[in-house]
């Protein structure tokens, strides 16, 4: 069967129960249409970058599935019609990773970030300015906008 990743986002003034509950719910929804969760983590209330049904936090989980298409879509759309759920999103995927989700690592577990290479941006070394004649006092025969014609 294809795996899935699905994260929702679940309104903040529910219970840290009622939300680990809709968690349980749509785990039972998959395994009643023949799929299986094979992991889910309750990654807590969370800051949003903007508001969402006049909410600027949320209650977030991450559910690894393996199960039918059918029953994905299945889910999905009692997702979308429960009250508590604001947003859903669900990825297919190769294989699942192993152990906890990055949300869950702490900082110091976590991988470095590589080196930038030679993507660019800000930082390393700098480049030059192209030059576009002269600096920017010296108007040399223009008239600027502010001196009358002659």
């Amino acid at each position: 069967m294809p795996l899935y990743e699905h994260v929702f986002i679940a309104r903040q003034d529910l219970s840290n129960a009622q939300a680990e509950g809709l968690i349980e719910h749509f785990s039972t929804v998959l395994a009643d249409n023949g799929g299986k969760v094979v992991e889910n983590e309750y990654w807590g209330v969370k800051t949003m970058a903007y508001k969402i049904n006049k909410n600027r936090k949320g209650h977030y989980a991450f559910l690894k599935s393996d199960a039918p298409a059918a029953a994905v879509q299945e889910m999905e759309r009692l997702m979308r019609l429960h009250d508590d759920v604001m947003r859903v999103l669900t990825i297919k995927v190769d294989k699942h990773t192993e152990g906890v989700s990055v949300q869950m690592q702490k900082r110091d577990e976590r991988e470095e970030r590589g080196d930038r290479g030679d993507r660019g941006g800000f930082g390393g070394e700098r480049r030059e300015r192209p030059s576009f004649g002269g600096d920017r006092g010296d108007r040399g025969d223009r008239p600027s906008f502010g001196a009358p014609r002659r």
